[in-house]
């Protein structure tokens, strides 16, 4: 497998390159905001990326026979929502982090700005393709990342993206993300495994429901198991009807891809149905993994599936060392992102993110464990399944340390 490694913070630079580490970060000295400023393209011929150009971005740190990997990132830095403002920054800042923990000398980081309207994310990625961005990060949201893909494409150059939507993957688009489908699948093969091979869904009449029904359907399919019943809700205001519905049809799982306190609601109304928690296990996705779940007595033993519980700690550690605050759980994503272009940039300039590179069987490992790309850009990660306890979640089934003979 190969390893996306992490070492302490040190030294800040003006630039984004670091090409003369000394001294160490202290909390109250983050490393600085994105310093690369957005390149203008008017300035600039458009080009294939093949090699290396004299009108592409150079910092002056960087030996002139070197060929620098440049990173474009884009991201909503002035999105109309505070809160995707906010995600934006720290994504950012594990970006860097990621960069000075790679030990490289010759990588930039190029940011560009996605308002979230695609003609000006397209743009975006215009801008930092004519400065010569041979892999782009980002964006954060599927309708920017449906805007940059054919811009990526022409060029050749690949993108990996943040969003959730399979629909946008494929073609040179990669998703660096939390997808339902992994998460689906993993719960469903494990619950299978473990003898229960009839499981009833209540599924949410949402887009994230949608994508999760036919993930069930597909993972209770291949484990060899059937489907008792499938039932459908708009509100949890009320949703007697479908449990006494799934208690009718007598299954040993119930699938609920939901969460917060529309779960609680549905666990409560699924045991006044008839739904015997002793008995019918509950199952769940990552929508599960809020330590309230654990508060709620008819969820009690109940397994959904996640990332390890502490996986992400030494990354949490170092991000708030260095920048004074704990990580909004995406910025992972922005740090495995780039620890992976560091990865993959040790080859030759310009032909180094291959198809075959991004795809290797393999895998990387990243903060939540290890992820792979699929050849349709989707991901597949390596998850643990918990169960709920009063005092918590407990793994019930580990993640796997390599996708070599991966059971369930």
């Amino acid at each position: 497998m190969l390893v996306i490694g992490a070492r302490r913070l040190c030294t800040i630079l003006v630039a984004v390159s670091i090409a003369a580490l000394s001294g160490c970060v202290t909390p109250s000295a983050p490393p600085p905001k994105p310093v690369a400023p957005p390149p203008t393209a008017e300035k600039l011929a458009p080009h294939q990326l093949l090699a290396d150009s004299a009108s592409f971005l150079r910092l002056s740190n960087i030996a002139k026979d070197k060929t620098p990997l440049r990173v474009g990132v884009i991201l909503p830095f002035s999105n109309a929502s505070l809160a995707t403002r906010n995600l934006a920054s720290a994504m950012m800042k594990a970006a860097q982090l990621a960069l000075y923990d790679s030990g490289s000398r010759d990588i930039v980081l190029m940011t560009a700005d996605d308002s979230t309207k695609p003609a000006e994310a397209a743009d975006a990625a215009r801008r930092l393709l004519d400065q010569g961005a041979e892999v782009l990060i980002g964006p954060l949201f599927a309708q920017s990342v449906t805007a940059v893909a054919p811009v990526a494409r022409d060029r050749g150059v690949p993108l990996i993206a943040f969003s959730t939507d399979r629909s946008v993957a494929g073609d040179g688009v990669y998703l660096l993300s939390f997808q339902p489908e992994t998460e689906v699948h993993r719960v469903v093969a494990f619950a299978v495994s473990q003898g229960r091979k009839n499981i009833a869904a209540l599924i949410p009449a949402t887009a994230y429901g949608k994508v999760s029904e036919t993930a069930f359907r597909e993972a209770v399919m291949a484990g060899g198991g059937k489907i008792a019943t499938v039932e459908h809700f708009s509100s949890t205001a009320n949703v007697t009807e479908q449990a006494n519905a799934i208690a009718k049809a007598a299954p040993d799982a119930v699938f609920v891809p939901q969460g917060g306190a529309a779960l609680r609601t549905i666990a409560v109304s699924l045991k006044a149905g008839g739904i015997n928690p002793a008995n019918v296990k509950l199952l769940g996705t990552g929508l599960w993994d809020d330590p309230a779940m654990s508060k709620e007595e008819s969820l009690q033993d109940g397994w959904f599936a996640a990332p390890a519980p502490d996986a992400d700690t030494g990354f949490v550690a170092k991000y708030r060392e260095a920048f004074g605050a704990a990580p909004p759980q995406l910025a992972a994503l922005a740090y495995d992102a780039v620890s992976l272009a560091a990865l993959i940039g040790a080859g030759q300039p310009y032909h180094r993110f291959t198809q075959a590179a991004l795809t290797d069987p393999n895998g990387f490992s990243g903060v939540d464990g290890i992820f792979r790309f699929r050849e349709n850009g989707s991901i597949e990660r390596g998850l643990s399944v918990l169960s709920v306890r009063p005092g918590g979640f407990a793994v019930v089934s580990p993640a796997p340390a390599t996708f070599e003979n991966k059971g369930s």
